[in-house]
């Protein structure tokens, strides 16, 4: 059976809360969302084929064992995570047959199986995406940043690591940009959306009783209160302080470093000068680079452990 997504419960997430997402991330997303908010679609169809669960385990004994899990390839001795699309706090907030949004939650649960994997030496992230949702993005850098301490943890910009992607990289061990690859827009956006001069001209009336004086606030029924948008500027206040705050923390800059980047998109050359990345490298020859530590067998093995946990970047 075809998946319908829940346009109403996608909105949840995308209108009057932080999001560390990039300009574009959220306009692709309002893209489709809008117009099926204002009645012209109400649901689409996904193909059968996007529905399909990835397999649980694929293992062979030996250097070139291959293991496969949702969203991470154990290859050898490393652990390669998929992070691409939007990024969002549970898996249960958009239908699964999405696949190219992402959970925080389950790259913690790959995360935690990588630390507890006996053969594991060492993770990699395999970064590809302009951000998403505030709620549970600190949580999951944290991890990311006490889990380091245990096992060296990769972030490989493959090709870019925008707002709360960059969050997440930056709490690993070290940032590998390739020439052309991004990071950085280290901001929040948080947009509302007022409905009440459409509702006017097809002739909808909504009447809201509530008690307690910010209850209704955020309501696209009406237009926003000066008490509703000073509390929306205080909670986009808070996100931008801790998406900064733990930016420099993670990567041992002065706060006031972060803040002056204003959000902006930086490349590659300029994110290493600043201190924001550490080194230059293509994601193949990084993944190359990190199999190499623990080769014991001829040179074309690494070679091999980097098309299995490359492919991974390239699957839907």
């Amino acid at each position: 059976m075809p998946q319908l997504i829940n346009y109403p419960h996608v909105a949840a997430q995308v209108f009057d809360v932080p999001l560390y997402a990039t300009r574009t991330a959220l306009d692709a997303v309002k893209s489709v969302l809008v117009p099926r908010l204002m009645g012209r679609s109400s649901t689409i169809e996904l193909p059968q084929a996007l529905t399909a669960a990835a397999p649980e385990v694929q293992a062979s004994s030996g250097q070139g064992r291959v293991e496969q899990f949702d969203g991470m390839h154990i290859v050898g001795k490393i652990a390669v995570i998929k992070v691409h699309g939007l990024l969002v706090a549970r898996r249960g907030h958009i239908t699964q047959a999405c696949t190219e949004l992402m959970s925080y939650e389950l790259i913690r649960r790959n995360i935690a199986m990588a630390l507890a994997h006996d053969l594991v030496e060492e993770m990699v992230l395999d970064l590809n995406s302009g951000g998403g949702m505030a709620v549970g993005c600190k949580e999951l850098a944290d991890y990311i940043y006490q889990a380091r301490q245990q096992k060296p943890i990769t972030a490989i910009v493959n090709f870019y690591a925008y707002s709360a992607c960059y969050f997440v990289a930056a709490a690993c061990s070290r940032i590998v940009v390739s020439t052309t690859s991004g990071v950085g827009s280290i901001g929040v956006l948080l947009e509302h959306m007022e409905l009440s001069r459409w509702e006017q001209e097809v002739g909808l009336t909504f009447t809201t009783f509530f008690r307690g004086e910010r209850k209704n606030d955020g309501s696209p029924h009406e237009p926003l209160t000066d008490g509703a948008t000073t509390a929306i500027n205080q909670r986009l206040d808070e996100a931008y302080q801790l998406f900064t705050e733990s930016v420099a923390e993670y990567r041992g800059l002065k706060v006031q470093a972060v803040i002056d980047t204003q959000a902006s998109l930086m490349s590659a050359s300029e994110a290493i000068a600043t201190g924001f990345a550490d080194e230059l490298m293509s994601p193949d020859q990084a993944i190359n680079a990190i199999a190499s530590k623990y080769q014991t067998s001829p040179p074309q093995r690494s070679i091999q452990a980097r098309a299995a946990a490359i492919d991974l970047s390239c699957k839907l």
